[in-house]
């Protein structure tokens, strides 16, 4: 991934979008990659992680070590999380008019049916529920910005 001359960037949106492709392309649940001192991970699912670091500030848990006795709240949060996503390409809008309130916001309760945001694909506006039910707990796009299918629109904590 990145040079060893420096001139790589590890976060460049292009080389995770092709990984995250790769991913989908091969059905595959993480992706852990290593050069030099640099290590990226990547994994699908509801605890979808993304971040590099220095190999030897993270390594790898053995696959056979015990799980903790007792969790964190931060991983019991994470059991908790889910995402809606964009179910098509196109443009994200929080609101049905620049002058109109947002859909939903932080802290707002949802249901699955309930309408989050829009996605313009061809100059058709797509209103797109929540498909699951709970409290937001982040917006992940802006207003106006471009999104990928799939791309992760909302974080929801599923405990409500």
């Amino acid at each position: 991934m990145a040079g060893t001359d420096g001139s790589g960037d590890i976060f460049d949106l292009r080389r995770l979008k092709g990984l995250v492709k790769l991913m989908k392309e091969h059905d595959l649940g993480e992706i852990d990659l290593r050069q030099n001192d640099v290590r990226v991970r990547i994994r699908r699912g509801a605890e979808a992680i993304a971040y590099a670091a220095p190999a030897s500030l993270a390594p790898a848990a053995p696959r056979d070590a015990a799980p903790a006795a007792k969790e964190s709240p931060a991983a019991e949060l994470s059991q908790h999380l889910a995402y809606v996503t964009s179910p098509v390409v196109g443009t994200f809008y929080a609101a049905s008019s620049p002058e109109a309130a947002p859909y939903v916001k932080v802290g707002d309760l949802v249901s699955s049916d309930t309408t989050v945001c829009l996605v313009e694909a061809m100059k058709v506006f797509n209103e797109i529920a929540s498909g699951i039910s709970g409290r937001i707990v982040a917006v992940l796009c802006q207003s106006g910005e471009p999104v990928e299918y799939g791309q992760q629109l909302f974080k929801v904590d599923t405990r409500g």
